[in-house]
């Protein structure tokens, strides 16, 4: 059997278990099923603890029910500590949502004197290739531009050739792994290829019933990832702050974590986007100063891109409110309410 079926039939049997979970239970058991499908090291029982924490923990799992795919959602409130996670610990393709990482390897480099923002290097142009014809999609070197416009490129416009000129000057995405992994301390994430060969095979499988180790990240390490660049671990000042500035003007995916909140919130996201999956994570700040980092990760096969879409935007909303002291009095006394609301 091939390989790609065999992943079709596992994720059928453990959807199938997940839907029959009671819906108290249902992030802990649609992972618990996950872990036996797919022969997974099975993961510790989440013990939830009484209090408006679980009731925003449970409303978000209904939110996040993802009858034609997976949906993974963890969230960290920055003052409190607070975490929100269902399949948290399940990895996601991250697609363009990895440019937060190579962007931070980037400038730690900036930071140790490797080079500068303004030291300048090629956009890496893809060259026609078919599908899964080399492990590595050719590439020719571009137009040559300030580190500093790569980075806008990248992070403002999801822009893949100045994606894969700063991967290349990095030393490619294994590098970039590395940094996540021995410099910032964190499990659940693996960059494996560059962009034009991932963009160039991504429809080799179905993200919402097969999981691909590779060019993943599990919500929380993405979410642990923003908390320790917000709070300014392992980069400078100047790093952190162009970093961070850069997403609050990301263009792309308006319509996501932004596409319901407020006119006062403040959003520093990045957003991804492939075959069968649509992604946002991000910083999302209130009026008050008061920050949550969210990771946000869609995928299905029945689901179009609008659908996608809204389910994030819903959930992002969901978050928000939930950690925000008047609305979580209100909406843990109505039990969070129907879904629908939102």
């Amino acid at each position: 059997m091939a390989v790609g079926t065999i992943g079709r039939v596992f994720a059928a049997l453990a959807l199938g278990a997940a839907a029959l979970a009671p819906v108290q239970a249902g992030a802990e058991n649609f992972e618990a099923a996950f872990d036996k499908a797919f022969g997974t090291e099975p993961r510790a029982p989440r013990m939830f603890q009484q209090g408006s924490g679980s009731a925003l923990e449970q409303y978000v799992a209904k939110l996040a029910d993802g009858t034609n795919g997976r949906i993974g959602v963890a969230a960290i409130d920055l003052t409190t500590g607070e975490q929100v996670s269902v399949l948290g610990s399940q990895r996601f393709p991250m697609a363009s949502t990895s440019k937060i990482a190579i962007a931070a390897t980037f400038l730690e480099g900036v930071d140790k004197g490797r080079w500068s923002l303004d030291d300048k290097f090629p956009l890496m142009v893809p060259l026609a290739s078919k599908k899964l014809s080399t492990k590595v999609a050719p590439v020719k070197p571009g137009r040559l531009l300030p580190a500093r416009e790569l980075i806008d490129l990248m992070l403002v416009h999801s822009n893949n050739q100045a994606t894969d000129g700063l991967l290349a000057v990095i030393g490619g995405p294994k590098v970039v792994s590395e940094w996540v992994k021995k410099r910032a301390g964190i499990d659940g994430f693996s960059l494996d290829r560059d962009i034009a060969t991932l963009v160039r095979d991504e429809t080799e499988f179905d993200p919402s019933l097969y999981i691909d180790p590779r060019d993943s990240a599990t919500p929380l390490a993405m979410t642990q990832l923003l908390k320790g660049l917000h709070e300014g671990k392992w980069l400078s000042k100047s790093s952190r702050d162009l970093l961070i500035v850069t997403m609050e003007n990301c263009k792309t995916g308006a319509n996501r974590i932004k596409g319901q909140m407020p006119a006062d919130v403040q959003v520093a996201h990045k957003t991804g986007s492939l075959y069968n999956t649509s992604s946002d994570v991000g910083i999302i700040t209130g009026p008050d100063g008061h920050s949550i980092a969210v990771a946000i990760y869609v995928t299905g096969g029945g689901m179009d891109r609008n659908y996608r879409t809204g389910r994030i935007a819903t959930i992002a909303r969901a978050i928000y409110d939930g950690f925000s002291e008047p609305a979580r009095v209100r909406l843990s006394a109505s039990g969070y309410g129907n879904p629908s609301e939102y």
